[in-house]
C-alpha cells in the first residue's frame, strides 16, 4: 500500500476523513468532511509528522524553517519537524505566529524561530477551500521578514473551484507564485474508496456528482 492510501486509510481511522451530508464555510453541501481537530493524542500526531515529511521529502522541498499558521497549523508545523529530524536526519526550524501581537518580553507575532531575510520558509497546512489563510498569512510572514516561500504543503487538496474556475490550490500559484504540495487529493480518495483501501462505496456517485459540478 503506497504512503498515499496508508494516510487516507489512517484519516478514516482517526475520523478525520468523514462521509455523509455536509454544509461547507462556502455554503457548498459536499458529501465528505476533513476536520483535522479530530487528531488528538501523541500517536496520531507523530504518524501525521511523519506523512508530511515523506511528502516534503518525495517532492524534493528544500526549507529552513516550517511555518504552522495559528491554530490547526502549529501542531502540524511542529510534528513535521520532529519527524523530518527522526525520518531522515533532517535538523528544521520551526515557528507560528500569534493571533495577537505580545507587547512584552521578546514581542512581537512569531513564536520559535524569529524569521531573516531570505530564509526559505514552507507553510504547513491542513486543507484548502478558499485560499484565506494563506492570504492572511502571507503578510504576517513578511513582516516579520523578507522571506523566500518556498512551498505550502497541505493534507488534502479538494481540487474545487476557489473564485473562479480556478482551485484554490491554482489560485495560489497563480496569486502568489507558491507552489502548494497535497499528501492525497480528492482523486486519490475516490480510487481508494473504488480499490476497496476505505469503505463508503455507497457515496462514490456523490463524490463523483460532487467532483463534476466543482471540481477543476
Amino acid at each position: 500500500m503506497s504512503y498515499k492510501n496508508d494516510f487516507i486509510k489512517f484519516m478514516t481511522e482517526c475520523g478525520v476523513l468523514t462521509f455523509g451530508d455536509f454544509t461547507l464555510k462556502s455554503g457548498r453541501k459536499a458529501p465528505y468532511f476533513v476536520n483535522t481537530g479530530n487528531y488528538r493524542t501523541g500517536k496520531q500526531l507523530a504518524k501525521l509528522g511523519e506523512f508530511y515529511a515523506e511528502c516534503i521529502k518525495e517532492n524534493g522541498i528544500e526549507a529552513d524553517t516550517l511555518f504552522g499558521p495559528a491554530y490547526k497549523g502549529i501542531p502540524l508545523a511542529v510534528s513535521c519537524s520532529v519527524a523530518l529530524f527522526n525520518k531522515y536526519g533532517l535538523d528544521v526550524n520551526y515557528c507560528f505566529d500569534r493571533k495577537e501581537a505580545k507587547d512584552h518580553g521578546e514581542g512581537g507575532v512569531i513564536v520559535g524561530k524569529q524569521l531573516t531575510d531570505g530564509e526559505k520558509v514552507v507553510i504547513i497546512e491542513d486543507v484548502i477551500t478558499a485560499g484565506t489563510a494563506i492570504r492572511q498569512v502571507i503578510p504576517v510572514l513578511k513582516n516579520a521578514a523578507e522571506v523566500d516561500i518556498a512551498a505550502m504543503v497541505i493534507s488534502v487538496d479538494r481540487m474545487e473551484k476557489g473564485k473562479g474556475e480556478l482551485s484554490a490550490v491554482q489560485e495560489v500559484k497563480e496569486e502568489f507564485g507558491i507552489d502548494v504540495y497535497s499528501i492525497v487529493t480528492i482523486n486519490d480518495i475516490i480510487q481508494a474508496i473504488r480499490d476497496g483501501v476505505i469503505e463508503g462505496k455507497e457515496y462514490l456517485d456523490k463524490m463523483i456528482a460532487y467532483r463534476e459540478t466543482y471540481g477543476v
